[in-house]
């Protein structure tokens, strides 16, 4: 008893050390990141820093930039009669970004934001492999933030270049449009990168609820029985409820505020007195193709884990028919066995090595064509391995928005509806269709 006593005191000591924030724990890096792009809200200076870039960059730069540095009467490939729009959809959804990131990271934190703190009820290869998602996941960050960054500092370096504006504000003209320049650069990186940042940290939570989907999908491979495997994925159920419930909000004004700023870019697009050319829409493709890009993170993520908590359903009835099937050749009783004569009409390669060369990375643990061994029916009635079947079908798994399921259907919609958009706002600025 007085074991029992000291190895659960041990192992609540461990998930407690594990909870605490150290200097040098696996989130280090990460936090170091935070603090360069001033999302680091860990005590009331770094807040009030943190809210004073926002205010800057977000909602102060771009008013002076489409007020005050505007060019009213330049040229048709200078004028910029799609500035509000775009300064407008980066703004908004930089801002729904930075809210629901501030609330997260006060509420909860960054650890148990990422679900480090649970991290000691799993396996090793389960915390291996998210670890080092994570230490890959900045590097995403800016391979999707950093061609679209070029492209819009070629774009600004042209229009000031070229002498769109002559505003001497600080006294010299060509300091003055390298300020402006780079203050503009500045904020539309800096929008960019928070709204992306939230997607690839959902995306992170995500990868680690298919690394311990795909860690519960080995219990069918050994001997286990009905009430653990009915725990483990109950608790993967609670983990996949706390997802939903936190980025419910960001995933549903995220895309009413893209698809809005996608609607109106082609309504404006289409007017019968628009003047449009590359020159002049290029800035506001460059908008749409990144805030599209940042939504298909979003849904790709839930939509692959509504995928595979799904895949278990599939999994437990392969599980379960396996197990019927050696327990008739076992002869245990459960039903009455009636062999057939004869050859059999499908033959079956004893090994499988013919068709497990011509599968790929397109199976895994969840969703594959492998037989599973049959350790179920010298342990497990047919009533339980049913009931559990019964259960997986009625009970199905994933990310949902209030209530609505984001699975592959409803992917597919809303993929069909923003490419259309995008597609048709790209025929008419840059002549792709």
């Amino acid at each position: 008893m007085g074991d029992e006593r000291g190895e659960a005191f041990l192992r609540k000591g461990n998930a407690l050390s594990r909870s605490v924030s150290l200097a040098t724990d696996e989130l280090h890096s990460f936090r170091s990141w935070f603090r360069w792009l001033c999302m680091d809200q860990s005590n009331a200076l770094t807040t009030c820093l943190s809210w004073f870039v926002f205010l800057l960059f977000t909602i102060v730069i771009p008013c002076l930039s489409h007020f005050y540095l505007a060019c009213s009467d330049c040229d048709n490939k200078h004028s910029r009669p799609f500035d509000s729009l775009v300064q407008l959809s980066l703004s908004s959804v930089a801002t729904l970004s930075f809210l629901c990131l501030s609330h997260f990271l006060k509420k909860y934190g960054l650890r148990r934001f990422l679900f480090f703190d649970k991290l000691c009820d799993e396996s090793e290869t389960v915390r291996k492999c998210y670890t080092q998602q994570l230490n890959r996941s900045l590097k995403l960050l800016f391979i999707f933030v950093l061609p679209c960054f070029a492209m819009e500092c070629a774009y600004k370096i042209w229009w000031y270049g070229s002498g769109a504006t002559r505003i001497p504000f600080l006294g010299n003209v060509i300091v003055s449009d390298a300020v402006a320049c780079f203050m503009e650069l500045c904020s539309w990186l800096y929008r960019t990168v928070v709204f992306f940042l939230v997607c690839v940290l959902f995306r992170l939570i995500c990868y680690l609820q298919i690394l311990r989907l795909q860690d519960f999908a080995q219990v069918f491979q050994i001997d286990s029985d009905v009430e653990s495997v009915l725990r483990e994925h109950l608790r993967i159920r609670r983990h996949l409820r706390i997802i939903s419930h936190r980025y419910r909000a960001f995933i549903m004004w995220a895309l009413i505020f893209i698809t809005a700023s996608q609607f109106t870019a082609l309504l404006m697009t289409t007017r019968s007195k628009s003047y449009v050319n590359v020159f002049i829409t290029g800035e506001l493709a460059l908008c749409s193709l990144s805030l599209l890009a940042g939504l298909l993170i979003l849904l790709r993520s839930a939509t692959r884990i509504t995928h595979k908590a799904q895949a278990v359903t599939c999994l437990a009835a392969k599980w379960h028919a396996c197990a019927t099937i050696d327990s008739f050749d076992a002869g245990d009783g459960e039903t009455p066995m009636a062999r057939v004569a004869g050859n059999q009409i499908f033959p079956v390669s004893s090994d499988g090595s013919s068709d497990a060369d011509d599968v790929g990375d397109e199976e895994d643990e969840l969703d594959n064509s492998k037989m599973v061994p049959a350790y179920t029916y010298s342990t497990i009635s047919f009533q339980k391995r049913q009931a559990l079947v019964n259960y997986f079908e009625n009970n199905r798994a994933g990310i949902t928005v209030y209530g609505f399921m984001l699975d592959r259907s409803s992917l597919h919609t809303i993929f069909g509806i923003e490419l259309s958009l995008v597609l048709w706002l790209l025929g008419k600025t840059v002549g792709i269709s």
